[in-house]
């Protein structure tokens, strides 16, 4: 079998050419500033930020990738030594600026690499991407999505990112003598944080390398180092903990932020032992619905009321689901449009992480069977069953599978080398894969 010609966020030797989806740390790593491994494929955004995460890195070895246009690549298989082409597209991904997804085609079949994506249907650009992903497609099926199943559990349901926001606006609206700390990462929310500043008419506080990341996207006037022209102030998300607030409190009163779509794990606050298992259950307003086997859900209710209504962890504390990641309903959306032959997760398996194909595989085009027979004991988590489900690491779509696909590629598929540590507070750690093309058959 031959190794991967192309990586994808993975930066280990042994491919041709490698693909950048967006700038998060668990997508770069093993990316340095001496990186001469070969050519890197990204956005036009991401290729204008790169020189600032990564100073020195050799300019001449990166690619940009126009949006919704095909870009062919020529490759040479190591085993034949013979010219091979891909064709790739990439199509905005909604995460944060510069993610995209990716859209391979080639005599290994059609692809498609999420990367980190959020699949809002309410939003102008997912309309359009949308509109971009079907007129790419045409007749071809998707024979393996890589998908973002951060959230790929039914636990998970939050209201769009405008809803959420809102909130963020009404919580510094109700405390106005309060000091206003928000968690964030080093890049994205800046929508958020934009929506903040437009409907309050107030500057925002950011560290000095993120007030440049800001400038570099194009944000000059909004953003501020200068804590005395402003009472709300973006933080590392790392440096966002009770302590902090407390300390902060004794000073001034401060109420702190928190974005995200992730339960925000902390320790319980005078005796509450049930802290944790609160996240899930009474964090949004719900409505139920089911999945497509009938097991029932929690739908987001974009009409979440009062800042009341939000979930306090702490005195100081608020936590918004302000997510750019898809949610469960979104991802199942997502996958009734691509109908794709398989699934494989970008996100190794935890807690609280499952298998796609453990929700989605009968609406794959291949009819994928059910993987409940390697699921791990069921446990509770805040009232609610959850299952952990064991990822396997490759996935190999059979000659049966093959025969039924809309393409009239004879080639076999393999795709192999997706890496995942394990996470605490159900974070990710590593992305990435190797594409690998093997024998075909007749």
């Amino acid at each position: 079998m031959e190794i991967g010609l192309i990586s994808v966020d993975r930066w280990t030797q042994g491919s041709q050419v490698y693909f950048l989806t967006h700038l998060h740390s668990d997508h770069t790593q093993g990316l340095t500033s001496t990186w001469s491994r070969g050519l890197l494929f990204c956005s036009r955004l991401t290729a204008k930020l790169l020189p600032f995460k990564f100073p020195g890195l050799n300019l001449s070895l990166l690619r940009v990738l126009e949006m919704d246009s095909w870009h062919s690549i020529s490759l040479i298989s190591p085993s034949s030594g013979e010219k091979t082409a891909v064709e790739v597209m990439a199509i905005d991904a909604h995460h944060c600026p510069g993610a995209i997804m990716l859209l391979f085609r080639g005599v290994f079949g059609c692809l498609l690499y999420t990367g980190d994506f959020r699949w809002e249907m309410n939003s102008e650009r997912a309309k359009a991407g949308r509109t971009t992903l079907i007129k790419a497609l045409k007749d071809d099926a998707v024979d393996i999505l890589y998908l973002d199943n951060t959230f790929c559990n039914p636990s998970f349901a939050f209201p769009s990112r405008q809803v959420a926001a809102q909130q963020v606006v009404d919580i510094i609206a109700s405390h106005p003598n309060h000091d206003i700390i928000i968690g964030i990462d080093t890049l994205g929310k800046e929508e958020l944080l934009l929506h903040i500043s437009l409907v309050l008419n107030i500057k925002i506080w950011v560290w000095p390398e993120r007030l440049q990341t800001m400038h570099l996207l194009g944000f000059h006037d909004i953003f501020t180092t200068n804590t005395s022209l402003t009472r709300v102030r973006a933080v590392p998300r790392y440096s966002f903990s009770i302590e902090t607030l407390e300390g902060l409190n004794t000073m001034r009163p401060t109420i702190g932020i928190m974005p995200s779509g992730l339960p925000w794990v902390v320790k319980p606050h005078k005796g509450d032992d049930n802290l944790f298992g609160s996240l899930l259950t009474s964090r949004y307003n719900r409505r139920k619905g089911s999945t497509n086997d009938g097991a029932e859900i929690d739908k987001p209710n974009d009409n979440l009321g009062s800042v009341e209504t939000l979930e306090r962890l702490h005195k100081y504390i608020y936590s918004v689901p302000y997510s750019d990641h898809s949610c469960f309903m979104e991802i199942e959306e997502f996958i009734k449009l691509v109908q794709p032959t398989n699934i494989k997760g970008i996100v190794s398996s935890s807690s609280c992480y499952v298998e796609p194909l453990y929700y989605f595989g009968q609406l794959c085009a291949g009819n994928q069977p059910s993987l409940r027979l390697h699921c791990k004991p069921e446990r509770k988590l805040g009232g609610k069953r959850i299952v952990a489900v064991q990822t396997k690491s490759n996935i190999r779509i059979s000659n049966s599978t093959m025969a039924n696909r809309r393409r009239k590629s004879s080639a076999k598929l393999d795709f192999f080398g997706f890496h995942g540590s394990k996470v605490n507070a159900l974070r990710r750690v590593q992305r990435g894969a190797k594409i690998a093309q093997s024998e075909c058959y007749g």
